[in-house]
């Protein structure tokens, strides 16, 4: 365990003495996110801001640092027979917590355990002066400020330092089984939406490459009960294709060059077809596109589905990478970022040009 929220605090603070900007880094593995980096600005490290600080089995609470690797993390849950609900993506083996929330990163199970978000209880974190302030709280019961918490899930670092993070944990199904079937993506779309509409212990919903794949968790009777109901074979190796998945490295996403588009849409949205790759997680909800594309031509069918789109990773990441917003909630944004930051150290541009 390492508490470097003293040195955190003093690098902050100078920075903004001297009137420089900062790069947050964690693990370094989720760099690829974003706008490009600001070159001229300095780095300000979480990875040495490690440890876990309190953890309740019985609460089914924990709170860490927000350096602290999902690896160290699960390895302790583990022991304990509980796990991140939300399922995160281990990128690489340092890839943190902090991290995680920054970006709001969050597995297949989505739809059904929630996001990162909703599994936050409170959080720590230095603001743009060097204080280090608190929101929220350490237990289910104490969620004041909880909103401002969740605020910091996809900010990617532009509204302060995430320190600390105090979240829900859950406890591992008892029994799990993958189901999967031949099927066109057209069909899987209504096929997936219909299932996730059964009271059924369905905690994943992918298809790919002609396949529709149904995760069932829970407990032994009922996921046992409802794979005899359902259709498709049992797959012998569903919790490493679930895994893969959840920390994309399924072979769907192994071409680094090809830039990768995440449409985050209507679980029942119908797309036009374009030329390139797809995958449909989240019972349609989370699309993957991986072609050759503009930002501006895929806005408008994102928002025709009921949602949003943007460059997950590759292309050209110097212009904007989210999708556009209108002109109040950047003015809501603006706000927001020189409450919490009012002098823009912390990484400017990352998360739009503008802010």
């Amino acid at each position: 365990m390492a508490d470097q929220i003293d040195l955190l605090q003093e690098q902050v603070q100078h920075a903004r003495s001297n009137n420089r900007k900062l790069n947050i880094v964690g693990g370094g593995t989720k760099a690829f996110m974003g706008r490009t980096a600001d070159p001229d600005a300095g780095t300000l490290s979480l990875a040495e801001h490690t440890g876990i600080v309190e953890y309740y089995p019985v609460e089914l609470v924990l709170t860490v640092r927000a350096g602290t690797t999902l690896k160290e993390i699960e390895a302790v849950l583990a022991e304990q027979g509980q796990c991140l609900h939300f399922e995160p993506p281990r990128f690489a083996e340092t890839s943190t917590i902090g991290g995680t929330l920054a970006c709001n990163l969050s597995g297949p199970s989505r739809p059904w355990a929630g996001s990162v978000r909703d599994q936050v209880l409170g959080v720590r974190l230095l603001n743009g002066k060097g204080e280090h302030l608190r929101f929220g709280g350490q237990v289910m019961k104490n969620v004041a400020g909880y909103d401002v918490s969740r605020l910091q899930a996809g900010a990617m670092g532009t509204l302060g330092v995430i320190t600390e993070i105090s979240m829900k944990v859950m406890p591992k199904p008892a029994a799990t089984v993958t189901l999967v079937q031949n099927m066109a993506m057209e069909e899987a779309v209504n096929y997936m939406n219909r299932r996730a509409g059964e009271p059924k212990p369905i905690t994943g919903g992918c298809w790919l490459d002609g396949k529709v794949y149904l995760r069932l968790a829970g407990a032994r009777s009922a996921v046992e009960a409802t794979a005899e109901q359902w259709q498709g074979s049992i797959m012998e190796d569903g919790e490493q294709f679930w895994r893969q998945l959840q920390d994309m490295r399924h072979a769907f996403f192994a071409d680094m060059d090809t830039p990768l588009w995440r449409f985050s849409v209507g679980s029942a949205a119908t797309l036009p077809v374009m030329e390139g790759q797809w995958m449909m997680d989240w019972a349609g909800a989370q699309r993957w596109y991986r072609g050759e594309a503009e930002l501006s031509d895929l806005e408008p069918i994102a928002r025709a589905s009921g949602g949003q789109v943007s460059l997950f990773r590759g292309g050209d990441r110097a212009g904007e990478v989210m999708h556009s917003q209108p002109e109040a909630l950047k003015i809501i944004q603006r706000r927001v970022k020189q409450s919490f930051d009012p002098d823009g150290v912390f990484n400017p541009g990352r998360l739009y040009s503008w802010l």
